[in-house]
């Protein structure tokens, strides 16, 4: 039985539930004339209510107190980075059918390692506006540099996609995000994207999506609002005191980025410092941004002003790029929601002047969870937490011995890349090995070092030679025979690997594990009425209740399910 048979069978989306979902067109009310979804990234679902001393009127008070909440929605594969996260909420379905596996694979066929939107075929508009793409990893790992971006590499269609489709072309459909795979993602294959290239300052996209910028996108970044940000510096929403972290803002396990520092407040420096726009989006200056362009687009693109329903995807990115550094348990993180809140006020209060909030259905949910900092849980007397050096798996004694009983005098382990181990399988075929047992062997040998909880081959996956527990599922809802390694690994939890993009941080998320799948779903406006939902969902269900609301079919690979109580059932 092959890894997609296993999925089909695992998660049926019954005949009859399709019925009844085309069935009930436009849920509660009146179809709305604005489909807005937010993703926050790296929201994790318990983080809103933890910090509500901070927040204020109209943004996360309006959406959990006037809106539907599920407080127990959980994803259900076990790589939780951004791209996988994002394409899952688009699509409703794992990435094991939506092909996003995580945010960079190995590709065989071009022996080479490939960013997730990489596309060579549509470059950006603004020249050099990719300079600072992720895709500037350690050269050593042979990855090309290519600056074109689209959504060819999605393998199911969108929700967005599926709006194109069922109103004939006529719906209006955008993505906004700092990152482009958070925009890229969203708009589907039918949809336009727009993100922040650091390198320039600016919003851009690529000319999948445009042969040249609209008037009123060249208007904004002639604007230059990013460099209005020069010689100021992230600051205190409240006074100190009446923060829960208020007494810890200098802790020696935080990440201090050259310039902005580990305590309040972070300067951003002068506008033409080289990491003056890197360090907006380390703040919340990066969602105010992104609000400020999204804005600018929802009027200028006249989105639902008509009775063709539209569609606006908005990322905000910063909670991510906050936690990565400082941790879920910080002060920055704690003041970084506090300004979200603002920003889904200004968002929120912006939409209901434009378009009505009774005209417009709200959804907010997460790409993934983040974990806490090791150095926190020691403070805690949680002493199991530490970091992992994947840099040294080849050279353990254990991985020695198995060169030796192999006759591999080489690197048997080819590259690590979160959360594939690749093997060097050019030289198990020169070796005349086979390379099931190789794969065995080399993870049962992982299963032994400190901190791996699981070690799970390619071929255990293809064959589907595994107990049927969460654990395996959620790894076998990640596996893609033609992009994901030869082992899938695990690490224990409060176990991380502290890099990202090349920099040593604090926090790193990832895994399979509770506090990194766990995420908040609220939908709101539309005439939805309040409610709290404590029962188990998941993010998968979104856009096929999305899709049943406006009465349309799910996107092609979708196993959620039409959330009952947004339907009016």
């Amino acid at each position: 039985m092959t890894a997609t048979t296993t999925l089909c069978t695992r998660i049926v989306f019954p005949f009859a539930a399709l019925l009844l979902m085309l069935s009930n067109s436009a849920g509660a009310g009146e179809q709305p004339k604005l489909v807005l979804q937010i993703t926050v990234d790296a929201l994790r679902g318990d983080l809103p209510s933890r910090y509500s001393n901070v927040l204020g009127d109209g943004g996360f008070r309006y959406l959990m107190g006037q809106g539907i909440r599920y407080t127990d929605a959980h994803y259900q594969h076990s790589n939780t980075e951004t791209i996988v996260g994002h394409t899952s909420l688009a699509t409703g379905t794992v990435p094991a059918a939506h092909g996003m596996v995580a945010n960079v694979w190995f590709d065989r066929e071009l022996d080479r390692l490939v960013y997730n939107i990489e596309d060579p075929d549509y470059q950006l508009l603004t020249v050099g506006a990719d300079v600072n793409s992720k895709t500037e990893i350690d050269p050593t790992q042979r990855m090309a540099k290519v600056e074109g971006r689209s959504p060819n590499n999605i393998l199911s269609s969108t929700f967005s996609d599926e709006m194109a489709v069922h109103f004939g072309g006529s719906s209006k459909l955008f993505a906004v995000s700092v990152k482009d795979r958070g925009a890229v993602s969203m708009a589907g294959h039918a949809g336009k994207a727009f993100w922040f290239s650091k390198a320039s300052g600016e919003f851009v996209t690529s000319n999948y999506y445009y042969q040249q910028y609209p008037g009123w996108v060249n208007d904004w970044n002639a604007r230059k609002p990013a460099a209005a940000y020069g010689d100021k510096s992230w600051t205190l929403t409240h006074p100190q005191s009446t923060y829960l972290f208020g007494n810890a803002d200098d802790r020696e396990y935080e990440t201090d980025f050259p310039g902005f520092g580990r305590t309040f407040p972070h300067p951003y420096g002068k506008a033409d410092d080289k990491y003056f726009t890197t360090k907006l989006t380390l703040s919340p200056a990066g969602d105010e941004l992104t609000l400020d362009f999204a804005k600018t687009l929802l009027v200028n693109e006249q989105l639902g002003q008509d009775d063709v329903p539209d569609y606006l995807a908005i990322s905000f990115s910063s909670t991510d790029y906050v936690g990565h550094l400082f941790g879920a348990s910080s002060l920055e993180t704690e003041d970084n929601i506090a300004r979200l809140d603002r920003t889904l006020a200004d968002l929120f209060a912006f939409i209901d002047k434009e378009v009505g909030l009774e005209n417009t259905l709200i959804v907010l949910s997460a790409d993934h969870g983040q974990p806490e900092v090791p150095g926190h849980l020691h403070e805690l007397g949680i002493n199991n937490a530490h970091y992992f050096d994947t840099r040294a798996l080849d050279k353990t004694p254990a991985i020695t011995a198995l060169k030796k009983q192999f006759g591999i005098g080489d690197e048997l382990i080819k590259a690590y890349f979160q959360p594939y181990l690749y093997l060097n399988n050019d030289l198990i075929r020169e070796k005349g090995l086979d390379q099931a047992a190789v794969e065995q062997a080399v993870a049962e040998e992982l299963l032994k070092f400190n901190g791996v909880a699981y070690a799970v081959s390619s071929t255990a996956l293809r064959t589907n030679n595994l107990p049927n527990t969460l654990m395996t599922r959620s790894i076998l809802h990640n596996f893609n025979p033609k992009r994901s390694g030869d082992i899938y690994l695990a690490f224990e939890p409060n176990v991380f690997i502290n890099d990202f993009d090349g920099l040593t941080v604090a926090s790193t998320h990832g895994s399979p594990w509770r506090y990194d799948t766990f995420v908040p779903v609220i939908f709101a406006g539309a005439g939805l009425p309040a409610m709290t939902v404590s029962r188990p969902v998941t993010p998968y269900d979104i856009a096929p209740t999305l899709a049943a609301y406006l009465g349309m079919k799910p996107p092609s690979a979708s196993i959620g399910m039409p959330l009952r109580e947004v339907m009016g059932e």
